[in-house]
């Protein structure tokens, strides 16, 4: 029997539909998982390098988060690439899951180093980005099973990301003001991410601490979610 993922992200039955064709010709021509696990990091340099160059270039603030979410249909289609191809494995597990830390710190850096925020904002939220995930593998290690719960996953990330961007670029445009309250826009993007983090990371943290506390008791069966 092929190997299943113990778990899998959820995923907007929309957001799949647009990488169902792609998937067909990746199995057809034989393009393994792992090299589109690559590909998300490619896209995810670029988007850092459109956010570092962004201070000089604020067009590239337009372009920077269209690059993010190419990052995350990358993130999406190698495993439907990987599970379609019957090419699914525990190795292919950590092959998909490394490559999207390497985005996380890619990106921030870039918004770190931009020169429309605070190096400090952009390398804590890279920080914080790093501990949502770790803690939702931590509950697939001790607890059998990934949380993704929490308001700032991944994909939010990079939404909030976008909107932070967007607007800051819109701002320079008007040759408007972009800091408010002694931080710019990008800094309080950031700051949105990293508060959203800690709420992640509690929120998976508890879960998986009930998830244990129900396997401890002798006699209670653990609830399926």
């Amino acid at each position: 029997m092929p190997y299943q993922p113990t778990s899998r992200r959820p995923i907007a039955g929309m957001f799949r539909r647009t990488a169902e064709r792609a998937v067909r010709i990746c199995v057809r021509l034989g393009i393994h998982a792992d090299v589109i696990s690559y590909l998300s990091i490619v896209a995810s340099a670029a988007a850092a390098a459109c956010f570092w160059k962004a201070g000089d270039h604020p067009v590239l603030l337009l372009v920077g988060p269209l690059l993010c979410y190419l990052r995350l249909w990358f993130n999406m289609l190698d495993g439907m690439v990987a599970l379609a191809s019957g090419a699914a494995s525990r190795r292919g597990e950590i092959l998909n899951d490394l490559p999207d830390r390497i985005s996380d710190v890619l990106i921030f850096a870039g918004v770190a180093h931009s020169g429309l925020c605070s190096p400090f904002a952009g390398y804590w939220a890279a920080i914080f980005a790093l501990l949502t995930a770790y803690v939702g593998t931590l509950g697939q290690a001790v607890a059998g099973r990934r949380e993704y719960g929490g308001v700032m996953s991944k994909p939010w990330r990079m939404v909030a990301l976008h909107v932070g961007a967007w607007i800051t670029f819109f701002l320079l445009l008007r040759a408007a003001p972009i800091r408010f309250g002694g931080l710019t826009v990008l800094d309080w993007t950031c700051l949105v991410i990293i508060i959203g983090c800690v709420q992640t990371i509690a929120v998976r943290l508890t879960r998986t601490m009930r998830e244990l506390r129900g396997d401890s008791q002798p006699g209670v069966e653990r609830k399926k979610k």
